[in-house]
């Protein structure tokens, strides 16, 4: 399935260089079938309040505005700007650090880092929402520096990711799921399936006791010792994948700390998940920017 290009700066900037532009597109987004009020449920047109860009129900008088209860609400940055992070963060497979988002948008290092990462949970919140289903390859890999001296593989001090990647029916990697973890072992495993993986699907992995336990929990497991040189076409795919993702965590984002690197694996399995439908990403970001749950700094940091 051949990518469809993705808008260009110009053509982005025609339709949401203002900020007028911005709040009727998100109003078309979140009400396409008309205002309803998020207090009463009421379906009518609303009073339109412009001088403070608010809506107000007939009904019951609550006033909303198009960013109530979505991650840009309260948020003090014009929705011109929101609009071009959500942009940006979707255009560039290597991803959009927040030093790269404060150059662009003209804003402080610390308000991007912010919009970033509510933009992330969004993403995450989103993807929540969908689990792996058919043939499913599960494999683990393990991200960050070790220590000088310390073990290598499954002993390392370094973070231990499980990953699974679905196929089309032409055998081609469809959608991503990705999980920091304390340690690989059969219950985390499990636990990971159960989360991530519908129930009844074909489930491949190499050989290795920890995931004997996934033949055993609704799951039809197809486990194979791990062999590059005579069975080079076992997990290939998952091995790319878990590649890429490296390249993209290493080569955006210097120095990430294991606290985070969640929320980046999050955005990477997101865009990956949608790599064919580049000219829709950016509309696909912002829904789930519209439609997740409030996220703020003290989520964050707290």
């Amino acid at each position: 399935m051949a990518q469809q290009a993705s808008m260009t700066l110009m053509e982005f900037m025609e339709k949401f260089g203002e900020e007028e532009q911005c709040r009727e597109h998100l109003y078309q987004m979140r009400w396409p079938e008309g205002f309803v009020c998020p207090k009463c449920g009421a379906k009518d047109e609303p009073y339109n309040i412009k001088s403070h860009h608010r809506f107000q129900c007939k009904h019951c008088n609550h006033q909303a505005t198009v960013t109530a209860g979505t991650v840009m609400d309260k948020s003090r940055t014009p929705l011109t700007k929101w609009f071009l992070a959500i942009y940006l963060m979707g255009q560039d497979k290597r991803g959009c650090s927040a030093l790269k988002l404060k150059r662009e948008l003209g804003i402080a290092y610390d308000t991007a880092w912010t919009m970033s990462h509510k933009i992330r949970n969004a993403m995450k919140e989103r993807d929540a929402d969908y689990l792996l289903s058919g043939m499913v390859d599960v494999d683990d890999s393990f991200f960050g520096a070790a220590r000088i001296g310390s073990k290598r593989g499954r002993g390392t001090e370094k973070t231990a990711v499980v990953f699974g990647v679905s196929f089309d029916r032409k055998g081609r990697p469809e959608y991503l799921k990705a999980k920091v973890v304390e340690t690989v072992d059969g219950k985390i495993l499990e636990a990971f399936a159960k989360e991530n993986i519908e129930p009844g699907a074909v489930l491949r992995s190499d050989g290795l006791s920890s995931y004997r336990k996934l033949g055993s929990s609704g799951f039809v497991h197809q486990p194979q010792k791990f062999n590059h040189k005579e069975n080079p076409e076992h997990l290939k795919w998952l091995h790319v994948v878990v590649a890429n993702a490296k390249s993209f965590i290493l080569g955006t984002y210097h120095g990430l700390d294991s606290k985070h690197l969640q929320t980046y694996l999050d955005e990477f399995s997101f865009r990956f998940s949608r790599r064919f439908w580049q000219n829709q990403l950016f509309n696909r970001i912002l829904c789930s920017c519209a439609n997740s749950s409030i996220f703020t700094r003290y989520d964050l940091i707290g």
